[in-house]
């Protein structure tokens, strides 16, 4: 069970860290001031193998009409991807993923929504900077310098996402064995020198903790290792980049009421100072977070 002596230890050995500033940048000419104001980006799956139905949309128009929703709720970006990061999913070439992405990322910049593209392949980065995405939401590591010099050249931001092997889809286990904030803090160190040595320097970071891991499918070790990095954001916060984090569901906990995952792992990323919410849920995350501010 959490409890409040144990939040107490976790700032008492890391005091210095809750003092940690982030860097804060415009974005498609959109200021995040991260460090005041978390903010809020809004899901759209493009596959038929995502699991959260409601954010999945298999057609442009209706992910065009949830993109500007999702906007109208809070959402301050829209995340977009075609390609499901499931185990069993199905993978997805690059020429049809650019088929079911460039609509939409055309039709939500048309509406002045801001875009992040969830992909690890150099070509559909190229062709969704092309047509307009403002973020790359990276989870691959093979071709980093290479996405990260078109990241550049187009002025866009990066999500840097934690993966254990070549790309989401081929992770490997967790390493569950001490605590995980030192071996995160190395993987993101040398990505983020890669990215600036590339030009990039709208950075923010993501510890991945919605992709699947073998070692993790236990629900109360994966829910413990979640909440883990949650309270510990804060530590991440010192190499000086805003932290994002994909809220995830806990359906073996939650069950019918999985809905409500998200809004409470949102209080414990929340308390560990998260910079970015991305969400399916964005009214329920942003009631959240207006809520805790009131405090």
């Amino acid at each position: 069970m959490l409890s409040l002596e144990q939040l107490a230890g976790l700032l008492g050995q890391n005091h210095t860290a809750t003092t940690a500033c982030v860097k804060e940048f415009s974005i498609g000419g959109k200021k995040f001031p991260f460090n005041s104001q978390p903010a809020v980006m809004g899901v759209i799956n493009l596959s038929a193998d995502s699991w959260y139905r409601e954010s999945v949309c298999l057609s442009a128009e209706s992910a065009i009409q949830r993109g500007i929703t999702l906007a109208s709720q809070g959402a301050a970006i829209i995340d977009v991807g075609a390609e499901s990061t499931l185990a069993h999913a199905a993978r997805v070439a690059g020429a049809a993923q650019k088929s079911k992405l460039l609509p939409v990322i055309k039709g939500l910049r048309e509406k002045k929504i801001l875009v992040s593209v969830e992909t690890y392949s150099p070509s559909v980065t190229r062709a969704s900077l092309a047509a307009g995405a403002n973020i790359l939401n990276l989870t691959g590591t093979t071709a980093s310098k290479e996405i990260f010099r078109l990241v550049a050249a187009h002025d866009a931001a990066v999500i840097i996402c934690y993966v254990a092997g070549k790309n989401v889809r081929t992770v490997g286990d967790f390493d569950l064995r001490a605590d995980p904030i030192p071996m995160l803090h190395e993987f993101f160190s040398r990505q983020i020198e890669l990215a600036q040595k590339n030009g990039v320097e709208k950075i923010s970071i993501d510890p991945g903790l919605g992709f699947y891991y073998r070692n993790l499918q236990d629900s109360a070790v994966r829910v413990r290792h979640q909440m883990s990095i949650f309270l510990n954001t804060f530590r991440l916060r010192k190499l000086g980049f805003p932290v994002c984090h994909a809220l995830p569901h806990a359906f073996e906990f939650f069950g019918d009421e999985v809905r409500c995952a998200e809004p409470f792992f949102a209080v414990l990323a929340a308390l560990g100072k998260t910079d970015l919410f991305r969400t399916h849920e964005v009214p329920r995350i942003k009631a959240v977070l207006d809520t805790m501010r009131v405090f």
